[in-house]
């Protein structure tokens, strides 16, 4: 009877001893807490925030009393949905973005908003509907530039209050109906050949201008002297039998005149010869 008595004490004592050991490692691990490099802890003290974001490094809690929330200060990327928009020309088109952000401020990111990745996504998707459907096709599809600041700096506006700073956005996608793509690249097509004919006219007008500038300085009798000689200079150059003998139009000047008045006499001629018969 005594000998189980012993025993059994000494099983309660080695039942109270484990328990010990158990609370007392829980409440060792819950008052230790290590923060690292890139995060920072936000203490709460019976439910009140204990002065600024602490870490990195080691602290020591009261169990049951403080509750330590770690926020990463890395930088978050985030995928944007694809989105169905519709543009100010009422143009269909499905778009996707990438966003950057980071927490500035630790107790704003835990006080101010439930979950602040998943509140930043959800304000990225409608912030991107909204501003791609006051913008043109052709504004979305050239001045990506400036729409990416747009959304930064709407966004960044937005997430302020919850301590989130959105460092860049990119549209990275803008998908159209294959309809639209053929329109457009008809359109490229047709600008393409008026740009084409517009630069061969131009051309033409150049050479026109040329042609005159170059009648007018040949108009010497030197300068066609020297034209002449160019010429025959360079057909020369290649090896051929071409014979050129230059003759003056003066030479031929008194038989075109013999000839001009023989072919104005036959008339003159013929009309005398009509005036008697009548």
């Amino acid at each position: 009877m005594g000998l189980a008595l012993l025993q059994a004490a000494g099983i309660g004592f080695l039942v109270f001893v484990i328990v010990v050991i158990v609370v007392a490692a829980y409440i060792f691990f819950s008052a230790v807490k290590i923060v690292k490099e890139y995060e920072r802890g936000v203490i709460f003290r019976l439910g009140r925030v204990r002065g600024g974001p602490k870490g990195p490094g080691l602290f020591l809690l009261f169990p049951l009393v403080d509750n330590m929330v770690k926020v990463d200060l890395r930088t978050v990327t985030m995928d944007v949905p694809p989105q169905d928009i519709i543009t100010r020309d009422n143009v269909p088109a499905r778009v996707n973005a990438v966003v950057y952000f980071r927490v500035v401020d630790p107790n704003k990111s835990v006080i101010e908003v439930e979950n602040h990745v998943l509140a930043t996504s959800q304000i990225s998707q409608t912030t991107l509907r909204s501003v791609l459907g006051q913008k043109d096709l052709d504004d979305l599809l050239t001045n990506r530039e400036a729409i990416n600041n747009e959304l930064q700096r709407i966004i960044d506006e937005q997430t302020d209050p919850w301590g989130v700073k959105v460092s860049t956005v990119e549209v990275k996608d803008v998908e159209i109906p294959q309809q639209m793509q053929r329109a457009m690249a008809r359109q490229a097509e047709s600008e393409r050949e008026r740009r084409a004919k517009i630069i061969a006219a131009e051309g033409e007008y150049q050479a026109s201008e040329r042609l005159r500038q170059a009648a007018d300085r040949l108009d010497s009798p030197t300068a066609l002297q020297l034209r002449l000689f160019q010429t025959m200079g360079e057909i020369a150059v290649n090896q051929n039998s071409t014979i050129i003998l230059p003759v003056p139009i003066d030479l031929f000047r008194p038989f075109l005149r013999d000839a001009g008045g023989a072919h104005d006499g036959a008339p003159r001629r013929a009309s005398e010869e009509a005036r008697p018969a009548e």
